[in-house]
């Protein structure tokens, strides 16, 4: 698709969506970048209650319509299901009459129909980039900040409304905790790290379903570890401090 434009020409996009719960209190986000990817503009939006999945095709269908038709773009997810759906699953569906294989009703249809008109006729390209590494995507990784702080105020927020600086994704999920340095303390949060101390002092920990928001304000991603605390859940180190 598009072979015949030069890749300068190919602007970068990358879109998301958070919930905080599946479903609980959603939004979408996307970021536009020159051809060398460097971010220029971005939007989010509020969603209310919605499935994480819902807030990804939402996303997606906000970018395309943030793009003029004209245009090329390579649009870049962290979302398997998003991804999937528009293109390798819709072909089927349509001929099923939006149904599934297990012949049950396609879930979001309405968001995907249209995604599918808002893809016609243009030269769009999908890449799959993993999301929360420290050598992920750039634009993914502002696309996933801007989302969850929608999700979490419920508030737009973007360049069309004034807010001209670009989100700053919160640091990779690899480090020990993502709360404020006056809440941290760095040498017991090295210890943890490191895996030292007292194995029965630390809070006992799993990995977190789904993304959600430490007591400290900060947000915390599906797959973080995340311990106790009192009636929630939150960073480790600030179970440990609090």
């Amino acid at each position: 698709m598009g072979h015949d434009r030069g890749m300068s020409e190919r602007i970068i996009a990358a879109c998301d969506g958070a919930a905080k719960g599946n479903p609980g209190p959603a939004g979408w986000a996307w970021v536009i970048g020159d051809a060398h990817g460097r971010p220029e503009r971005w939007e989010a939006g509020a969603l209310g209650r919605a499935t994480n999945n819902v807030g990804e095709l939402t996303a997606l269908a906000q970018l395309l319509e943030a793009v003029a038709p004209g245009t090329a773009v390579e649009v870049r997810m962290d979302s398997q299901y998003a991804m999937k759906a528009v293109t390798q699953w819709l072909p089927g569906w349509k001929r099923n009459g939006w149904k599934t294989a297990a012949g049950k009703p396609v879930a979001n249809r309405e968001l995907v129909e249209r995604i599918d008109a808002l893809l016609a006729g243009r030269d769009v390209e999908f890449r799959y980039v993993p999301a929360h590494r420290v050598d992920g995507d750039h634009l993914n990784a502002i696309a996933d900040q801007a989302a969850s702080d929608a999700a979490t105020t419920q508030q737009p927020a973007g360049t069309a409304l004034g807010d001209h600086a670009i989100p700053v994704p919160a640091p990779a999920r690899t480090s020990p905790a993502r709360t404020s340095p006056a809440r941290r303390k760095p040498a017991a949060a090295a210890e943890r790290a490191s895996g030292a101390g007292s194995p029965g002092g630390g809070a006992r920990t799993i990995k977190a379903k789904f993304k959600g928001t430490c007591p400290c304000g900060t947000a915390y991603a599906a797959g973080d570890k995340i311990a106790k605390h009192g009636s929630s859940w939150g960073h480790p180190d600030c179970a440990a401090t609090a």
